[in-house]
């Protein structure tokens, strides 16, 4: 019988605090905790770089010494995705161990209540394609520049979640970007282009996330989501590892252990 799930409620926070939560969320379950969902933003604009993106256009680091936008490493793999606070866009991630190591298929299993919920607003989400190998081999930087098998497309083909997973030890964090009101001139001023043109939602943020719990609880977790705040001791142990996710200075990089996967199989491309 699987563990009641763990809900953390939402919290707005810097980018580098988040994606540490994440990370220790998956330690956690390696120590025998429960199955997490969280939905959470963003206390300031931030890029965040997929753990193995090594290319950054070259007015990214001026923008966030201006301090226009602060850069973060996500423990997980992909390209980079803008995120913005306020009613600009949502992330997700929940921690669990799928009852199947088959990475694909575990995509598509842990987007069935993002589905859900986009399905009843009346805007039905279908699964991206993986690119073929000659096109996936010339990967834009953004990740919602293009769709893979590991993202949610409206019908036009707009991407309107991009997700991405960490493997450690069979436990599976995956996390996503939700858009909903994504800004255009940052979008142009970080990408050079515009975002995804997206069909504008019928309810604001809280009522999103309602809807959004409530799925995962008839298609994710099987059954009532626990509500259980962060305590102080494991913000601590949280904030203690923080710093791994803020971006290296210098040109600094981060340094992945073999023992990880941080991306789908082959015939994905890396994205968020």
């Amino acid at each position: 019988m699987t563990a009641p799930w763990r809900w953390i409620p939402p919290l707005e926070a810097e980018g580098a605090l988040q994606m540490a939560l994440d990370d220790w969320l998956l330690d956690l379950a390696l120590a025998g905790g429960p199955p997490v969902l969280r939905l959470y933003g963003w206390s300031r604009p931030t890029l965040s770089l997929g753990f193995h993106q090594r290319h950054l256009e070259s007015h990214w680091p001026a923008l966030a010494a201006s301090g226009r936008l602060a850069l973060v490493r996500r423990p997980s793999g992909g390209r980079a995705v803008l995120h913005e606070p306020g009613q600009a866009g949502l992330t997700y991630a929940l921690v669990q161990r799928p009852a199947q190591a088959d990475r694909a298929r575990a995509y598509a299993d842990a987007c069935r209540w993002l589905q859900r919920a986009f399905r009843e607003l009346g805007q039905p989400l279908s699964l991206g394609r993986a690119a073929p190998r000659a096109a996936s081999a010339v990967q834009r930087p953004s990740c919602f520049a293009t769709s893979t098998a590991a993202d949610l497309v409206q019908a036009s083909g707009a991407k309107r979640i991009g997700s991405a997973q960490l493997w450690r030890r069979g436990q599976l964090l995956q996390h996503g970007s939700l858009l909903l009101a994504p800004s255009e001139p940052l979008w142009r001023e970080v990408f050079g282009a515009a975002p995804p043109p997206l069909q504008p939602l019928d309810l604001g943020t809280g009522d999103l996330i309602l809807l959004l719990r409530r799925c995962a609880e008839q298609e994710l977790c099987g059954g009532e989501l626990r509500e259980q705040p962060l305590t102080g001791e494991e913000w601590a142990a949280v904030e203690a590892r923080a710093a791994r996710y803020c971006w290296p200075a210098a040109g600094a990089s981060l340094e992945s252990s073999a023992a990880e996967a941080t991306s789908p199989l082959a015939t994905i491309a890396r994205a968020t």
